[in-house]
């Protein structure tokens, strides 16, 4: 199963000159500030980083780089040259449950020691309930991507991605881990780490602080904040552009066929092939 990110919007964008047809949208809970709008615009218009306005069309305000919460409602956007949205490609995230409780990797107990709680809600760290990742299963990308640049905690060994580096995962607690996964939260390292909910916030996650013990430049291990920037822009791409990506069913119900469920949905080939090298990665 899949749904839309786009059903609980309260905010939408239009390019000026055809201003009946949405460009794309956001759920505004309250942490967006018209400073963070702009900013999502840079992201989402092309060329990026050309100058645009925005105004809400009722109102006429223009909006700009302050901290003041961005009013939800209808925004036009202007812009010297023809406003097109970017077809940069997202990248796709899958939580699977793994079968081995009992099983921790070196990279799981290094980051529980760090944390020792989920970094987002503040819960107490618990063997069975505290889950975590940024980069999980997308070594493949991780690689051709080079983003093994950004961590600079471990040696540069010969076959080593370093996505297993304590400054590629935080703990989080079960139910902001799925959000997480479906870019439904994320965290802009921009904005003083903070927690910003793209969908609906019924668990009051959003304008939350990334807990510091996770984050502190003292430390060699701290989080990567180019990590951070990535899934935060990840996150942009998902959610703000269009109608948004399909929300992937990944808690499957006891006796449903995994694999039928998976192949039938949209990006069906990709999410199994996403499915066996998540597992894999856990056998040693």
């Amino acid at each position: 199963m899949s749904s839309t990110r786009s059903g609980i919007r309260n905010t939408r964008f239009y390019d000026a000159a055809n201003p009946k047809a949405p460009l794309g949208g956001l759920c505004q809970n309250g942490s967006i500030t018209e400073a963070n709008f702009l900013s999502i615009l840079k992201i989402l218009i092309v060329p990026e980083g050309k100058p645009v306005r925005a105004q809400e069309r009722i109102s006429g305000h223009v909006v700009t780089e302050n901290n003041m919460s961005l009013v939800a409602g209808d925004y036009d956007i202007y812009c010297d040259d023809p406003i097109q949205v970017t077809n940069e490609p997202w990248v796709q995230r899958l939580s699977f449950r793994r079968n081995t409780p009992d099983r921790e990797t070196i990279f799981q107990r290094e980051v529980r020691t760090r944390d020792k709680k989920c970094v987002i809600t503040g819960i107490a760290n618990s063997d069975i309930q505290i889950q975590l990742g940024i980069w999980a299963e997308r070594e493949s990308l991780w690689i051709q991507y080079g983003y093994d640049q950004l961590i600079t905690d471990m040696g540069n060994a010969t076959g080593s991605s370093k996505i297993d580096s304590v400054q590629n995962g935080f703990l989080l607690n079960p139910t902001a881990q799925q959000l997480f996964d479906q870019y439904l939260i994320s965290i802009n390292p921009d904005d003083g780490y903070k927690v910003v909910v793209f969908g609906n916030d019924i668990f009051g996650y959003d304008g939350r602080t990334l807990d510091p013990v996770c984050r502190n430049p003292a430390d060699p291990h701290s989080l990567s904040d180019q990590v951070l920037r990535w899934h935060f822009r990840q996150s942009v791409l998902a959610n703000i552009r269009g109608v948004g990506e399909p929300i992937f069913e990944h808690d499957f119900p006891p006796g449903t066929d995994m694999v039928d469920e998976i192949l039938a949905g949209p990006f069906g080939k990709e999410r199994f092939e996403f499915a066996i090298a998540t597992r894999l990665r856990g056998v040693a």
